[in-house]
């Protein structure tokens, strides 16, 4: 298979052989269940949807309902998608994968939704200096973003300039986290390295081979 879906529990270090602290993520991967197998014939395209998490009953319309009970499985909170497999690793409607397809020492990626921040500045949002050494266009407004383009010509201001605007909140994707240590009884993955998103929230963890 490859990947799952899970959520972030948080944060945590170990000491690896050499005694030095690795910060570390922990990942609650899976259970997921199999609740469709797209094909070429039907589809178009080969996919494997995966379904993880609780839901309330009542909140699921009966459309899934169905969906769900097709593959004799509890109505889950979240689907996704997953389109490239390993040779042999094929799987089959209503099988439920838990962290046992990964390994330690392997290498992931994992995507999710970064915290959102709000509105915010040149500064936090771009990495601007500020005033600093008095730059040309911000006079004494320290935290400015400047002048901004042309004068007469073309008198408006490019698409794509770096300016004040919402910050997070988007898809991103952590490639090459390696996998530290896997509780299997527990369904966790410790990864190295940090991933996006705060506690509890929604990742999709993909293997590359």
């Amino acid at each position: 298979m490859s990947g799952l879906l899970g959520k972030k529990i948080g944060m945590t270090s170990i000491y690896d052989a050499s005694g030095k602290m690795v910060p570390c993520t922990v990942i609650e991967a899976g259970p997921c269940v199999v609740t469709q197998i797209r094909t070429k014939d039907n589809d178009g395209y080969e996919a494997i949807q995966l379904a993880f998490g609780e839901v309330k009953e009542k909140k699921v319309t009966k459309a899934l309902k169905g969906h769900f009970a097709k593959a004799n499985t509890e109505p889950k909170a979240h689907l996704a998608e997953f389109t490239r497999f390993e040779a042999g690793h094929q799987k089959s409607f209503g099988d439920i994968l838990t962290v046992d397809v990964f390994e330690e020492g392997e290498f992931i990626d994992v995507s999710g939704v970064s915290k959102g921040k709000g509105f915010q500045g040149v500064i936090k949002r771009h990495n601007f200096a500020g005033v600093g050494g008095a730059t040309h266009g911000q006079h004494n407004r320290l935290r400015a973003p400047g002048s901004l383009g042309a004068s007469s010509w073309p008198s408006r201001v490019f698409p794509g300039m770096r300016m004040a605007g919402r910050l997070g909140g988007a898809k991103v994707k952590v490639i090459n986290l390696q996998i530290v240590k896997i509780l299997p009884e527990k369904n966790l993955l410790v990864v190295k390295g940090s991933v996006p998103g705060g506690v509890g929230s929604l990742l999709k963890i993909e293997r590359w081979s």
